[in-house]
């Protein structure tokens, strides 16, 4: 019997890892986004989404939880979806979490980085439908992600790397590819 993969797309916010789950999820894949788990707290505790709420309840999650805590909460529903199929994770963010799931899936769980330049990603998130940021907002997250949740490690960690400056269908030509080598 074939062991089922865990794929978590790891990249800076803007730089289209959304994007490249829903190609995953798209071929099979059940998609797992570790930020439901911001959203389903923020909505338990009548918070309405923005920046500060959704900083505030991942420090108060990690402060709960410890580092792992994005990788520790999602657990039974990675495993759930793992009885049926492959999966991918939207999300994985820290080091620790990188590590946590690691010691879990061993040569089963992948990384697939999406790059993007600061430059790009910011126009991105200063324009997007939802959840947009202001630039400030954009520049004070990258730094947030970079200096409290280890965020780096797992980028650099990548067993794949997508480069996304330029079309959103090169993008999803790059995560097809990658799906294909997993197959």
């Amino acid at each position: 019997m074939k062991s089922m993969k865990v794929v978590s797309i790891v990249g800076m916010t803007g730089a289209g890892k959304s994007e490249v789950s829903r190609v995953f999820e798209q071929n099979g894949f059940i998609r797992i986004r570790f930020g439901d788990v911001t959203d389903e707290e923020m909505k338990k505790r009548g918070l309405e989404p923005s920046e500060e709420n959704e900083r505030f309840i991942r420090e108060l999650l990690r402060r709960e939880h410890g580092s792992v805590a994005y990788a520790k909460l999602n657990l039974p529903r990675i495993e759930q979806a793992l009885k049926n199929s492959d999966v991918v994770i939207d999300g994985l963010y820290s080091w620790e979490e990188y590590t946590y799931l690691k010691e879990c899936y061993g040569e089963d769980l992948y990384l697939v980085a999406v790059w993007s330049s600061p430059k790009t990603r910011h126009a991105r998130l200063t324009s997007r439908a939802s959840r947009r940021l202001t630039l400030e907002e954009a520049i004070s997250r990258d730094r947030a992600e970079i200096e409290n949740i280890d965020k780096g490690g797992p980028i650099a960690m990548a067993d794949f790397t997508i480069i996304n400056e330029s079309s959103l269908e090169n993008l999803k030509k790059e995560a097809e590819r990658i799906i294909a080598t997993l197959r």
